[in-house]
């Protein structure tokens, strides 16, 4: 919905500047071209860059003040059961005077302090200065669906809704060499590290306090692992699952704006649309991003989707240049080298829709809740893995891609390493010989998430899995598609991480993740009487792009390609044993098991040229 920042000045004699306040605010235009404000008193100052959602009119511009003028509050994000607080709220003797969440968020946390927070279903990261107390507090909602970063500096502390923000403030880019191991080995910095020294995350689920002279205090306001271990036997799943989503759907479509949705045409997507359409809601646009390569495309099954419920389809291709310059504006878009290979697509899909919509409504989440990833199933028998490895050593399946990568993932011993490298393309083994680097990450925050993932369903490694993947990657795929589409000014709501959704499907038994070939038993169950059987046993092809192709193909890489091979990135110690002509000669002569190695170092090059050299 919107990008804040701030600055506190630790030393309260210490003026804050609105150039540089301003300056930092407007790195973040992309996320609210709507309107802009700042708030300056003495050592705090707030900047805000609006995307009207609800309540369109200037009565929601912020920074937001309370009615006491005790409260100054920045807000990114929706709070879409707000509505359901205006009767609580004036009997407690509040006026309401607008129709937006923002004046509903300030008011609830005037009455009840953070003890509100529990009862917001939303996606939202806000900064609250209190002038009477002299302390900042930051919020983040629990998935981390909004983000929200900070650095202290020179006894000043920053934050922002982006790392740019920051670095636009004077805080230096430096790369940590923690953040870069975990991105060559685990594919991206999770917890509240980022790949740079002195940025850090506030943490989805917590809050954070700077009390005047800069002490600050941490807490967990939702703790996963609890939530599930305290809900209820849910009685009838297949019942709770239908009414629970189609509930969240209706909620995701509070918007004084048109909404529309990102239809793949699998089955998570599709199952949004129907719910739209069960619904009764009418007039929803629906955009979609296809390919040419048939193993890629899911297009076909989108359109008559969209076209079995009366809604309109937009669809786009994107390639040659038109790609490349999608992949660098998405790079500077996510701050840090892109990991998932679909950024410059999804950034692309975002503009396509933006003349249509403001809101897109996303099936992510599905997979990482209900064991929709392929990956998952090796994890049922950890004993055959072994055999496996055995079979591996005999060299008969070095030529399909899938089994190559079951072989080199069959060789990880450790229970906490087949977790920890289950969403990952290359594993240590592999990187030690390639790369010519052995030490692995300290992975602190990964180990503290196995170790409640183990604690909630021991012995269960798929179970493990699931609960460590909702805490972890999840997080990398909502830190994506927050950027791409915020970079065409456009906020993302994904439905299936409405808290009730996350905290009852954790609670199942197996059964209702693992039952078939493809797993999410109790979304295709729930869905049946309402998807065609195309959709619901369709192959799952994922946004997936053929990025072997493009790199040797497509005249708009080859001298990237080229660039790329003579790189300042093979000169930084923890990449010169790496020989990348040949990793490069090798996928030139159509080795495709080159692509997991490459991706990551080629996408690390075009940070740093189109990024890094920016600061």
């Amino acid at each position: 919905m919107c990008g804040i920042n701030g600055i506190l000045h630790i030393q309260s004699q210490k003026k804050v500047d609105n150039r540089l306040l301003t300056k930092m605010r407007d790195s973040l235009e992309h996320r609210g071209p709507d309107d802009s404000g700042v708030f300056i008193e003495n050592n705090i100052g707030f900047g805000h860059r609006r995307l009207s959602i609800l309540d369109v009119s200037a009565a929601g511009h912020q920074p937001f003040l309370s009615d006491n003028e005790r409260y100054v509050m920045v807000y990114n994000g929706a709070i879409y059961n707000f509505k359901e607080f205006y009767p609580e709220l004036k009997s407690n003797g509040f006026d309401i005077k607008t129709s937006s969440d923002t004046e509903v968020l300030m008011k609830l946390y005037e009455l009840y302090g953070l003890k509100m927070l529990s009862r917001l279903n939303g996606m939202f990261a806000f900064a609250i200065w209190d002038k009477l107390e002299k302390k900042l507090v930051l919020v983040r909602d629990r998935m981390g669906v909004k983000p929200l970063y900070y650095s202290f500096y020179n006894e000043t502390f920053y934050f922002a809704s982006e790392q740019k923000a920051l670095f636009t403030a004077g805080v230096p880019l430096k790369i940590a060499q923690d953040g870069l191991e975990e991105y060559i080995f685990n594919r991206f910095v999770t917890g509240k590290n980022t790949l740079y020294q002195n940025v850090n995350k506030v943490l989805p689920g917590h809050s954070m306090t700077i009390h005047e002279g800069g002490k600050i205090t941490s807490n967990k306001w939702w703790n996963l692992k609890k939530e599930i271990q305290n809900q209820p036997k849910i009685k009838n799943p297949v019942e709770w699952f239908k009414e629970t989503f189609d509930d969240s759907v209706r909620l995701r479509m509070v918007s004084d704006v048109p909404v529309g949705v990102l239809l793949s045409g699998g089955l998570d997507s599709s199952s949004i649309l129907t719910s739209l359409n069960h619904q009764n809601y009418k007039s929803v646009q629906t955009f979609n991003i296809g390919f040419k390569e048939e193993e890629h495309n899911e297009s076909h099954l989108a359109k008559k989707m969209a076209e079995k419920f009366g809604y309109d389809f937009h669809t786009m291709q994107l390639e040659g240049t038109a790609l490349y310059d999608n992949l660098i504006e998405s790079t500077y878009l996510q701050d840090e080298p892109i990991m998932h290979l679909s950024e410059p697509h999804l950034l692309a899909l975002s503009k396509m829709a933006k003349p249509h919509v403001k809101v897109l409504l996303s099936g992510e989440g599905a997979d990482e809740l209900m064991g929709g990833y392929v990956r998952y199933k090796t994890l049922q028998y950890p004993s055959l893995l072994n055999s496996i490895a055995t079979i591996g050593n005999l060299d008969l399946f070095e030529k399909n891609p899938r089994y190559e990568k079951l072989i080199r993932y069959s060789q990880i011993s450790k229970k906490s390493d087949l977790i920890f490298y289950n969403g990952c393309n290359i594993y240590p083994e592999d990187i030690s010989k390639t790369f010519g680097i052995h030490a692995t990450p300290k992975n602190e925050y990964r180990r503290k998430i196995y170790k409640e993932a183990k604690a909630l369903y021991p012995d269960n490694l798929r179970r493990q899995a699931l609960y460590f993947d909702q805490q972890t990657y999840l997080r990398s795929l909502l830190y994506r598609n927050d950027r791409v589409t915020m970079g065409a000014s456009i906020e993302c709501r994904e439905p299936f991480l409405d808290q009730r959704l996350i905290i009852g499907l954790g609670s199942l038994e197996d059964k209702w993740m693992f039952t078939g070939k493809k797993g999410k038993f109790i979304l295709k169950t729930a869905m049946q009487d309402r998807l065609p059987e195309e959709i619901l046993k369709f192959k799952k092809v994922g946004l997936s792009a053929p990025w072997g192709d493009y790199l040797i193909k497509s005249p708009a890489f080859k001298d990237e390609l080229e660039s790329f091979s003579k790189s300042d990135l093979f000169r930084m110690p923890y990449f010169e044993n790496i020989n990348i002509k040949q990793l490069i000669q090798n996928l030139e002569k159509g080795d495709i098991r080159m692509i997991p190695y490459i991706m990551p170092l080629f996408m690390m090059h075009i940070w740093m040229k189109s990024y890094a050299n920016k600061f």
